[in-house]
């Protein structure tokens, strides 16, 4: 048996089954990546900056699925925080070949929120955080042939909404840098997807603002996290760079791409 070297401290085996990393694993689409996951028997590297919620996801996973699982704790808006945590998995000797960059959050105000480090430590977790992740730990799945990669964005990414400066641009990098990975690796084995959902429910939308908004909203324009989770493995399977999760919001997403959509949006000042 061959063995690919990937450093004088680190090699992996063709053909071994590795593990899923999912950051932002404590709640939300992160814990339903990785009970969907577990349910398929793949083993587990569970990462957020809460611990509690993820112990007690892990002996979760563990009991019902019978399958391993690691925690790992980071705070993906620290500088060097992707670097250590690769480190932490090399020294725990933990293949990952499949990782999934879900860690996000609302965004400050780029205009009216003063103060520049909250800017830099968002822009930090939602974009070089993402980058960071793919450059430590793709290089692996690229040398063995196979790997598979989710990194969650958004509908809001595929948009130009009025008002939005910091959570829409953030994801629409998070697409670019997808489709360009996807369509550099994929003919060596590692699929990369940019996961598109709409609006879902998940605890992302438990602050009071958002809150407020979502009981505002029409229920038809919510979907599951089960369903985009779903939805987001299959896409990935099929090898495709980019998908919307949602009947609904592929339907309505390319009409809001429409130069005339867009002019209406911004004439009455809708908010998407």
């Amino acid at each position: 048996m061959i063995l690919l070297q990937v450093s004088a401290e680190y090699a992996i085996v063709p053909g071994t089954m590795g593990r899923a990393l999912i950051t932002g694993a404590s709640a939300g689409l992160g814990a339903e990546f990785t009970r969907q996951l577990a349910a398929d028997g793949k083993d587990l590297v569970l990462t957020a900056r809460r611990v509690g919620p993820m112990e007690a996801l892990a002996a979760e996973l563990r009991d019902t699925y019978g399958v391993e699982v690691d925690v790992l704790t980071a705070d993906m808006s620290e500088p060097g925080a992707p670097g250590r945590l690769f480190e932490q998995t090399r020294q725990q000797r933990l293949d990952v070949d499949f990782l999934i960059n879900n860690a996000g959050s609302e965004g400050p105000d780029l205009i009216q929120s003063r103060g520049w480090d909250r800017h830099d430590a968002y822009i930090r977790l939602m974009m070089t955080s993402v980058a960071a992740m793919c450059h430590e730990f793709m290089p692996a799945m690229i040398e063995n042939g196979n790997g598979r990669v989710i990194n969650v964005a958004s509908v809001a990414g595929q948009l130009s909404a009025p008002g939005d400066y910091s959570y829409g641009p953030t994801k629409a990098y998070v697409i670019a840098l997808s489709k360009a990975l996807a369509s550099a690796y994929r003919d060596q084995g590692v699929y990369v997807l940019a996961l598109c959902p709409g609006f879902t429910h998940t605890d992302f939308h438990a602050s009071e603002r958002l809150t407020e908004m979502k009981r505002g909203m029409p229920r038809w324009l919510w979907y599951d996290a089960d369903v985009v989770v779903r939805e987001g493995l299959t896409a990935l399977e099929k090898g495709k760079s980019e998908y919307t999760s949602g009947r609904l919001y592929r339907l309505l997403v390319p009409v809001l791409r429409l130069r005339f959509t867009q002019g209406l949006i911004r004439l009455f000042g809708v908010k998407i």
